[in-house]
């Protein structure tokens, strides 16, 4: 049966290929530091399962000395120039279906991959597809574009490279998302909005968890740290338990919510100062002033509509 475990095995692949293509070149700077960082990365998706709570605790200790002191390189193994405006030139927007694949994949992959239970993971049934469709991806663009099997994996590492440590932000924040749960950080933020909230007010139970979901994701800045906490104080005891919603509906939204606040927050370093840094604005913050105006409508939108399908 193919499970989450062949999922974890390919990224620890990639990420083992980033380490040795990045050793090998010596036009980046700080190459052993690159190929120490991706080679940590890859250990922890081979055998994070083996390593155990003192064995992996020294591997995020060792990924954080080695982005504190001084961060990783960037190399230049872009595609020359003339080589991308040659194949934009011919091929045009359509380079954008080897892009497509990757969703059309999952989403298909989705919904075969659990009628074949003996096959796949079920429960896992999304991530298998993601995983699949990268590699058709992959292998499509490298046969349609004449590419070697190795360009892909240059290009990977090299923006992998320019994004450095906040490229695994989202798993550090979510874990010390779980971290807090299990502390009862939850419990303490439940105790204090249920003296906020009206009794019996359903919508302001709503509106505090679909606000807390954006202020803590904001706070933390990943909405999968803010998912544990949120949904422990509120969305659990008051509006599943109390109120008695749709959990699908809730978790689903609130999340979207939580994204909203992700939109709005330098502590989202990967997706709004990384490409700052990428496109070379002047204004560091220029991507979150950008995407506050569309947050904050989304938000009450996504408040709303927990209200409205939720508790129908």
């Amino acid at each position: 049966m193919i499970t989450l475990h062949w999922v974890y095995a390919l990224a620890g692949a990639i990420f083992a290929a980033f380490a040795l293509l990045g050793a090998r070149d010596r036009a980046t700077p700080r190459r052993w530091t690159n190929a120490a960082f991706w080679a940590l990365l890859a250990l922890s998706m081979w055998a994070g399962d083996r390593l155990g709570d003192v064995g992996n605790g020294l591997l995020v200790l060792g990924l954080i000395g080695l982005g504190a002191l001084g961060g990783l390189g960037r190399g230049d193994g872009a595609v020359p120039p003339e080589t991308r405006q040659a194949r934009a030139d011919r091929f045009g927007n359509r380079l954008f279906v080897i892009a497509l694949i990757i969703p059309a994949t999952a989403l298909i992959g989705t919904v075969l991959f659990k009628q074949a239970p003996d096959w796949f993971d079920g429960k896992q049934a999304t991530l298998i597809a993601l995983a699949l469709g990268v590699l058709i991806a992959m292998t499509v663009g490298c046969l349609w574009l004449r590419a070697g099997a190795q360009v892909p994996l240059q290009q990977g590492r090299r923006l992998m490279d320019c994004i450095g440590w906040a490229a695994i932000l989202p798993q550090m924040l979510a874990s010390l998302g779980a971290v807090f749960a299990l502390a009862g950080v939850g419990d303490a933020v439940g105790g204090i909005v249920s003296q906020v909230i009206p009794d019996g007010s359903l919508l302001g139970a709503v509106i505090a968890y679909g606000l807390g979901m954006a202020l803590f994701t904001i706070v933390m800045g990943n909405a999968f740290a803010a998912f544990p906490v949120m949904t422990a104080a509120i969305g659990v005891p008051l509006l599943i338990r109390t109120w008695h919603g749709d959990p699908a509906v809730i978790c689903a939204i609130g999340m979207l919510a939580g994204f909203c606040g992700t939109l709005m927050t330098p502590m989202a370093a990967n997706f709004n100062l990384v490409p700052a840094a990428l496109l070379e604005l002047k204004d560091q913050h220029g991507v979150i002033k950008r995407q506050v105006g569309t947050a904050l409508p989304l938000l009450l939108v996504n408040i709303l509509l927990i209200y409205w399908l939720a508790f129908p």
